[in-house]
């Protein structure tokens, strides 16, 4: 199957005997705040906000929300915000960690420090999934968030985290690009050759459920005219790709708010690895892509039960 478009993912959210507790790190965003509470409208999740509760209240009297069910957990001031969400979900009162109203790194480093349990064997690494207008379907990206220079086998994991998250949207056999600066393999650029070693370990040693085309160029992996001009031959190009894996976190971030900025594309985003779900968007993140980032959440997480014990 192929995900054309955002409705295709929200018509997968499970059928849940209680909502998902989403404990929301930073509480006064506006747009956290707005697709939270769209998502229990929809009846899969139940917020618990984390926060400043004064400066969450006059959000949510802003938002029209204050009157809507909720659990709040006020943060002294000074008090790491994201350590006080990980109690929550420790205490067995969370089910989602969802970055709120702080800065990507303030939120991230509690995430990632071994002592908050959060940490598995794998990697964690963020998938964002986008709706660029003129491709056909939805378009997975990673990672733009988390690791800054993956090395192979940071980069294998993140292969891996992509199609994992692809599958639990009902794909079988995702095809990821290995996005590069050319498409040929030059000794002056590492990127190509590390591509290129991937693809074949992959091939002769597979090491994600996926299959794996690179180097590629960022135009030949969107445009079949840009094939045609430069004589290039692969299956995939101007459409049949479902995702990208972006050389370093500069390249895929640059990359995304490009689309999001000029393309004016639709994202939303988790954090795969992690023994929770976590929904990660940008701060200036719409309403929407909050939203949509709880449902692929949600997905995740009824996915990742079924993989239990294989």
């Amino acid at each position: 199957m192929e995900l054309k478009n955002f409705d295709n993912i929200i018509s997968r959210v499970p059928k849940l005997n209680a909502p998902l507790r989403v404990v929301l790190a930073g509480s006064d965003g506006e747009n956290m705040l707005r697709g939270l509470f769209q998502a229990q409208k929809e009846g899969f999740v139940q917020p618990v906000l984390v926060g400043d509760r004064a400066r969450t209240m006059v959000q949510l009297e802003k938002l029209g929300l204050d009157k809507e069910p909720y659990t709040m957990v006020d943060t002294a001031p000074g008090h790491n915000v994201t350590q006080a969400a990980i109690d929550v979900i420790h205490c067995g009162e969370g089910d989602i960690l969802m970055r709120g109203n702080m800065p990507t790194r303030d939120f991230l480093m509690p995430v990632l420090d071994k002592k908050n349990g959060l940490r598995t064997e794998r990697l964690m690494s963020h998938v964002s999934l986008a709706s660029i207008p003129e491709y056909p379907k939805l378009l997975a990206l990673s990672d733009m968030t988390i690791i800054v220079s993956p090395n192979p086998t940071q980069k294998k994991a993140i292969i891996k985290n992509t199609a994992d998250a692809l599958k639990a949207f009902g794909y079988e056999n995702p095809k990821l690009a290995l996005m590069a600066l050319v498409e040929n393999v030059n000794f002056h650029m590492p990127d190509t050759i590390e591509a290129q070693r991937l693809v074949s370990e992959q091939k002769q040693h597979p090491f994600a459920d996926c299959e794996l085309w690179g180097p590629i160029s960022y135009d030949l992996i969107i445009s079949k005219e840009a094939c045609r001009l430069k004589n290039y031959e692969c299956p995939w190009s101007g459409g049949g790709f479902d995702g990208i894996i972006a050389q370093d976190l500069i390249a895929g971030n640059i990359l995304v708010k490009s689309w999001l900025i000029h393309a004016h594309a639709t994202t939303c985003g988790a954090v795969v690895g992690a023994k929770v779900p976590i929904a990660l968007t940008s701060r200036s993140a719409k309403a929407e892509e909050s939203f949509l980032s709880l449902v692929f959440c949600a997905v995740l997480n009824e996915w990742r039960k079924t993989q239990q014990g294989k």
